[in-house]
């Protein structure tokens, strides 16, 4: 929702930038629900699957930003339902992606780790504001 009124907001402000960026943010909400894209009540694929995770991630953190970190089981979660244990790996495959172009960055121990590097133990993902919505 905050989404949905930044994007009010930014029309009556005639920013269009600003409400383009907001479309952006509405669009990822909307595909990490499954309103969007491969429909939420059919047998996703795996790159609808990668799709509902990434913009998941992104919309999560996003809102978390700019101090707070989400878990990338979060996002499987939200994406996953019941069975948001199978999405784990998917889901920090994707987080790994995003981070390797900026658009979140990943943290061990409070401490930023590469994107590239050997992830062990639990990790945490913060918004970088690199990309605010799925490519």
């Amino acid at each position: 929702m905050d989404a949905r009124r930044a994007v009010g907001a930014a029309t009556r402000a005639g920013d269009e930038e600003a409400e383009a960026a907001a479309r952006r943010r509405v669009q990822a909400a909307k595909v990490a629900l499954g309103e969007r894209g491969h429909p939420w009540w059919e047998p996703a694929s795996d790159d609808s699957r990668r799709q509902r995770l990434e913009a998941a991630v992104l919309a999560l953190a996003r809102k978390r930003a700019p101090d707070k970190t989400i878990c990338p089981s979060d996002a499987a979660r939200a994406v996953g339902g019941e069975t948001w244990r199978d999405d784990m790996d998917l889901a920090r495959d994707v987080v790994r992606a995003l981070a390797a172009e900026g658009a979140v960055e990943v943290l061990q121990r409070s401490e930023a780790v590469p994107a590239d590097a050997e992830w062990r133990g639990p990790i945490r993902v913060r918004y970088s504001g690199g990309r605010s919505g799925p490519a």
